[in-house]
């Protein structure tokens, strides 16, 4: 059988023991739950083709980033715990369960404070953009994350875990609750009493507000699991964005969403001009007609010798479709008729 605890560990920094394995397989279920989830009660219908992009890229980006994050042994958070979990601040406080408490809301304020940073620091959202500008907001979206974004969180935390002195358990019990909840606000989906759980967490809808494509709207609900934060620092908002993502171009494949971090962008595609045979080509009929002083009689052979002309142009040797030709056929016979009145 598969070992998928490797990958998740380095991800998210959780042990290979019994209880990584258990919890990486817990995470597994939910993701697959709440992944099922979208498809029965979406909250918005995402283009198939959108989705499927979006899903190959963020997984592309959570491989590669667990990769490169092992081999920078950046995975070491556990680690850290059992050496520094009896030397940091908590160690004055003799009840565990206060110390668990304690240690899980300052690493929810923790991340509170530093996806705000990333926010308003323009070094920090070059890389931090690269989460929203996927246009197909769902739960795989919760791993479309850069690895430089990613180290940067990781060093926190381990300078978190050092300070505080946080244990094994409560690292790996921390870990698997913030990444649960962080899977649960991307996921596409509504339910009843979503408004009312707000109060407490953040929901899905808190976070869709916040994957705006407008800057003003997305700089708020800024919390991992708790909206206490949000709400205590006056950046919650509750609105249905129009659009989701990040204004502009930018790329969605795997290879050009690493180098836009870095502040690559992707040259802006062209946009095929509207054409407007119609006017062309009476305007090549007028000319022709003009060349031989209006002399009445040849209006019809003007008009299909300017059709030949301007269609060679723009479609070259390849000839247009029956479609493309049709509008125009249709009206100059009716422009012949009304001519033919005013005669």
């Amino acid at each position: 059988m598969l070992n998928l605890t490797p990958l998740f560990e380095t991800y998210f920094s959780w042990p290979i023991t019994f209880s990584g394995d258990l919890t990486a397989f817990v995470l597994l279920v939910f993701f697959g739950l709440l992944s099922a989830l979208e498809f029965i009660f979406p909250r918005e219908k995402l283009p198939t083709k959108s989705l499927r992009q979006s899903y190959k890229t963020n997984i592309s980006l959570f491989v590669f980033n667990s990769a490169v994050m092992s081999l920078l042994s950046v995975g070491s958070l556990f680690l850290l715990a059992q050496r520094y979990s009896h030397q940091g601040l908590l160690r004055y406080l003799d009840d565990g369960l206060w110390q668990a408490v304690l240690s899980f809301l300052l690493l929810d304020l923790l991340l509170y404070l530093w996806h705000k940073a990333c926010h308003q620091l323009d070094l920090l959202w070059m890389f931090h953009r690269v989460h929203h500008n996927d246009p197909c907001l769902n739960i795989s979206t919760a791993f479309r994350i850069h690895v430089i974004e990613l180290f940067i969180t990781n060093m926190l935390k381990a300078l978190y875990i050092v300070l505080m002195g946080i244990d094994q358990i409560m690292v790996l019990v921390n870990e698997a609750i913030i990444t649960l909840f962080i899977m649960f606000h991307h996921t596409n989906i509504t339910f009843k009493g979503e408004k009312l759980l707000g109060f407490i967490v953040i929901v899905p809808y808190l976070h869709r507000a916040h994957h705006s494509v407008q800057r003003h709207e997305h700089d708020s609900n800024y919390g991992a699991v708790l909206s206490l934060w949000d709400r205590l620092f006056g950046s919650l908002t509750e609105f249905k964005p129009k659009v989701i993502g990040i204004g502009g171009y930018s790329p969605h494949d795997f290879i050009n969403l690493i180098r836009f971090g870095f502040g690559w962008s992707a040259p802006t595609p062209l946009q095929p001009l509207a054409i407007d045979l119609d006017a062309m080509i009476a305007e090549a009929a007028y000319y022709r007609a003009e060349r031989r002083n209006f002399h009445p009689g040849y209006e019809l052979l003007d008009w299909f010798e300017a059709k030949k002309e301007i269609i060679k142009l723009v479609y070259g040797d390849k000839a247009p479709s029956k479609k493309q030709t049709s509008n125009t056929q249709r009206n100059y016979f009716g422009l012949t008729i009304i001519n033919a009145l005013k005669q």
